[in-house]
């Protein structure tokens, strides 16, 4: 969600500091054992889906649409993950900086079905412009950056969770709420399925691919694929935190301040940081009387460690109230704020990152190379880069068999993960992998040995560009 300026970046290097040595470390006092037990099998498919997330959902439809049998188990009441349950509905960029529309598939289907009333962002002949008036007029909506306006809409939740769920009933997936993933099913190296809990206890699901859509890579991790768990300390790519809404503003007169007034913002900013510490100014949300808050994020912690997200969702609903009475006080617009929504879902932006067959990388930026393995196209953090060509082997594991992976934790870089564990490219690899898993499972073939040239087909035909390996990429 963003880069950091100078300033941030000190805060956060300092930030860090301080909580790693401040964590409470909770030491187990002894261990037990789990006596033996017979786990009944609550069902068998093609293709189960971990995680109804952003990737899972993509996932899930994707692999059902290809004719699979699907399961998608996930643990809340509803579906979307970060992208409805935890808040975050500024859906960065799926235009690249020439306006080109990059990320389609199923991220545009998800877009056009929730109606123009859901989505506030630039329209389509607005992409790419570089015309200062228009590109000033979406900056401060987040739909224009480096002076570029991009298709970065934002979305009301309510209605994604809708569209959501109607798409995974059309499209036949079996859906399992109010249930987690506890443990793989393994046989010779290859994952088969996956226990899972719930009210009912613990159960299981047999399937022929596995498409770990979790977050974190809590199905590779537990079936013992390799990870990456290192973090840029400069950048927010590893900060938790709970986003949250106010209604009751007039964000109007809110942009209008910030707009005009830059001296005056910048003493509210100023007095903020002095009053609070870690403060955050708000993003306009698809309704001009909400304002959605996607921080202040917490550096430091951990999205593995269960003591430490309790300590930032304790951290993040004193932060929420200390904002809304700040804002009542001192923010144009806010003086009737209250507080609309707090999500319901954490905000963990990193955990973990597959060591797959192939990784995006850094230092592939500045050439641009079309991976012969393409299965999507990501904008670059900024102009001064190409497009990003996602290959196929991000998404499988290095050694593991049985077991896709999709989301924000596909084999990557630090730098690389800023972008790709954003909600249009969980999108994207979720698509990916949902309709690789299918493929896999109607072949009989392991995922790694799926033909790439006929699921690169399979993906232009539902609308995912892709380009040839021997087309040059400009920036």
């Amino acid at each position: 969600m963003g880069t950091l300026t100078s300033e941030e970046r000190y805060f956060f290097r300092s930030d860090v500091n301080a909580r790693q040595s401040q964590r409470r470390q909770r030491v187990p006092g002894g261990h037990v054992t789990e006596p033996a037990r017979e786990v009944p099998v609550h069902t068998e498919c093609d293709v189960l889906v971990l995680g109804g997330g952003p990737s899972g959902v993509a996932a899930a439809v994707a692999a059902a649409r290809n004719g699979a049998r699907v399961v998608l188990l996930e643990r809340y009441n509803h579906l979307g993950g970060l992208s409805t349950g935890g808040l975050v509905i500024w859906i960065d960029r799926m235009s690249d900086w020439q306006g080109q529309h990059v990320i389609q598939g199923l991220a545009a289907e998800f877009m056009a079905r929730m109606g123009a009333e859901a989505v506030a962002g630039p329209p389509r002949d607005e992409w790419g412009s570089q015309d200062p008036d228009a590109a000033a007029y979406w900056g401060l909506r987040t739909a224009a950056f480096h002076g570029v306006v991009t298709h970065s809409p934002t979305i009301d939740p309510e209605m994604l969770k809708g569209v959501y769920h109607q798409m995974v009933r059309e499209a036949g997936v079996d859906l399992i709420l109010h249930a987690w993933m506890a443990a793989p099913i393994q046989e010779m190296g290859r994952v088969k399925g996956a226990i899972f809990e719930s009210k009912q206890g613990r159960r299981a699901i047999l399937a022929n691919v596995v498409v770990d859509t979790t977050g974190e890579g809590d199905l590779y991790a537990a079936a013992g694929a390799a990870f990456d768990s290192d973090i840029d300390a400069h950048d927010i790519h590893h900060c938790i935190n709970t986003s949250w809404l106010f209604a009751g503003v007039d964000m109007q007169r809110w942009l209008d301040f910030r707009a005009g007034e830059p001296e005056a913002f910048s003493a509210f900013m100023a007095r903020g940081r002095e009053a609070l510490g870690s403060f955050e100014k708000p993003i306009v949300s698809w309704r001009p009387d909400v304002a959605t808050f996607l921080g202040p994020r917490k550096a430091g912690y951990s999205a593995l460690d269960v003591d430490e997200m309790t300590q930032v969702e304790w951290e993040s609903r004193q932060s929420m109230s200390e904002h809304l009475a700040f804002y009542r006080a001192h923010a144009p617009g806010f003086e009737k704020a209250w507080v609309m929504l707090m999500a319901p879902q954490i905000g963990t932006r990193h955990g973990r990152r597959l060591i797959g067959v192939k990784r995006v990388l850094r230092s592939a930026w500045d050439a641009g190379a079309v991976e012969p393995d393409e299965i999507g196209i990501s904008p670059s953090p900024s102009p001064r880069f190409p497009s990003i060509s996602v290959p196929y082997g991000a998404l499988v594991p290095a050694s593991l068999d049985g077991v896709l992976a999709a989301g924000k934790h596909i084999a990557c870089d630090t730098n690389s993960h800023g972008f790709l564990r954003e909600i249009p490219q969980c999108w994207l690899t979720g698509q990916a992998a949902g309709t690789a898993a299918a493929l896999a499972a109607d072949s009989g073939v392991l995922p790694r040995d799926v033909d790439v040239a006929r699921l690169q087909s399979l993906l232009r035909a539902q609308g995912v560009p892709l380009r040839e390996a021997s087309v040059p990429v400009t920036a």
